[in-house]
């Protein structure tokens, strides 16, 4: 195979030119994705960003939450964000569809199938993890975090770091199910504040514990009223 130049090209001539090979490429179609992500988001009013495990079906106790709860904000007026996936997402869009509000999805591209819901009223998709992420952090007013996996508990630390450190401005980031955040509450107060003291016991009120889907309707209305909105 030959190459123009091959001390300093490592592109063969006789094949087309593959951006992904290029770092330098690579980084304009990151700063597109922010652009294009930005772009996007800028004229959504009074979001909330739904968080939780892409594996919960419909029949889960958790997915029929999540879906009141987008329906209780949609009434409101309220956008609704999620992954665009299913699980949780799919059921905060879902809710938000069927109370006539903006149902927002920041899906993920991916080669061999399709990852957004059919409640997804607008969506963009993005090719870089990280930049989805950033848009799901930098999109919202209020996070409610359900019941997931990894994904979702690394969203929940980041916010409340950002929020911690006063790289965002403080907003509600609320947990829905007592039995799977309050194990991990308790973990916190014990292990980081009491024992290591690797954090104030003051940064355990960053994060707000709630059963219902009222309950964090509440909380998130609240905020509203206090002007977090």
């Amino acid at each position: 195979m030959r190459y123009d130049h091959a001390d300093q090209n490592k592109f063969p001539i006789d094949r087309p030119f593959d951006f992904s090979e290029d770092a330098n490429w690579r980084i304009f179609r990151i700063m597109a994705e922010f652009v294009d992500g930005f772009e996007f988001l800028y004229p959504l009013r009074k979001e909330v960003t739904f968080f939780g495990s892409a594996r919960l079906p419909e029949t889960d106790k958790w997915y029929g939450v999540a879906r009141k709860l987008g329906r209780l904000l949609a009434e409101e007026q309220f956008t609704i964000i999620t992954g665009g996936g299913p699980g949780i997402m799919e059921a905060g869009n879902r809710g938000a569809y069927e109370g006539g509000g903006e149902s927002i999805g920041l899906d993920i591209q991916l080669p061999t199938e399709q990852r957004r819901n059919a409640y997804v009223k607008k969506g963009i998709g993005f090719h870089y993890f990280f930049t989805r992420k950033v848009m799901l952090s930098a999109s919202a007013q209020a996070y409610v975090f359900f019941p997931g996996g990894f994904g979702t508990l690394d969203e929940f630390f980041e916010m409340i770091t950002l929020i911690q450190t006063k790289k965002m401005n403080s907003v509600p980031v609320i947990c829905v199910g007592r039995e799977f955040w309050e194990p991990l509450d308790t973990w916190i107060r014990t292990s980081l504040v009491q024992t290591f003291k690797t954090i104030s016991a003051e940064d355990t009120t960053l994060y707000t514990i709630v059963e219902t889907p009222e309950e964090a309707f509440a909380v998130i209305k609240d905020s509203k009223e206090r002007k977090y909105f």
